[in-house]
C-alpha cells in the first residue's frame, strides 16, 4: 500500500515539474528571441530547451532554480547552433510589434523607436546582448546571470555596464535628432 502512496507523489511531483517547464516557455522563447532575432531559430531553440530540460528533469537539482536552469540550457543550445554554423553573423529579422497608441503616426514612430532599440541590442557583441536582455529584460539577478551563462559575477556587471553604455551612445544621436525634430516642428 505504501508503494501506491509513493508512486503517486512522485507522479504528482512530475507532473508539477512538466506543468512548471511548459509554464516557462513564454520567457524561455522571449530571451531566445531577443538573442538571436529570428522568430523561427527562437522557435527552435525554445523547444529544443523544453526538451532537455523534460528530459533531465532528474538533473534539477534546486525547484526554486528551474528558470535559472533552462536558461541555462538555452545558452548551451545558442552556443551549439553557433558553433554549428561557423559563423556568428546572422540576418536581422525584425518583427513588427502592434503599437498601442492610435494614429498612424503615432504607431509608425512607435514601431521606429522599437526598430532602431533592436538594430542597437543587436550590434551589440554577443555576450553583452546576453547579459542586458537577462538582466534588464528578463529581470534575472546577477549571480543567477552568471550562473546560466557560467561566467563570473564580476563578469556580469561589467558586460551590463558596458552594454548600458554602448546602448546610450548608440540611441544618443536619435534623442539629439527627435529634440530637434520637434524643436523644428515649434518653430514652423
Amino acid at each position: 500500500m505504501e508503494t501506491k502512496k509513493l508512486l503517486w507523489f512522485v507522479s504528482s511531483q512530475q507532473r508539477e515539474m512538466t506543468r512548471r517547464v511548459e509554464a516557462s516557455r513564454a520567457r524561455v522563447y522571449r530571451v531566445a528571441y531577443a538573442w538571436c532575432h529570428d522568430a523561427a531559430l527562437a522557435d527552435d531553440l525554445t523547444q529544443d530547451v523544453l526538451a532537455r530540460g523534460l528530459g533531465n528533469l532528474d538533473q534539477l537539482r534546486d525547484e526554486e532554480k528551474l528558470t535559472g536552469w533552462l536558461l541555462s540550457i538555452l545558452h548551451r543550445c545558442w552556443i551549439d547552433h553557433l558553433r554549428s554554423r561557423r559563423d556568428c553573423e546572422s540576418e536581422e529579422v525584425l518583427a513588427e510589434l502592434p503599437a498601442d497608441e492610435p494614429g498612424p503616426d503615432a504607431h509608425a514612430e512607435a514601431r521606429e523607436t522599437v526598430r532602431r532599440v533592436r538594430v542597437a541590442v543587436s550590434a551589440l557583441p554577443l555576450g553583452q546582448r546576453q547579459v542586458l536582455t537577462l538582466v534588464d529584460l528578463e529581470e534575472i539577478s546577477y549571480a543567477e546571470v552568471a550562473e546560466i551563462l557560467g561566467i563570473p559575477i564580476g563578469t556580469v556587471m561589467s558586460r551590463v555596464c558596458r552594454a548600458r553604455s554602448a546602448l546610450r551612445v548608440l540611441l544618443e544621436p536619435v534623442r539629439h535628432e527627435s529634440r530637434r525634430e520637434s524643436q523644428l516642428r515649434c518653430v514652423k
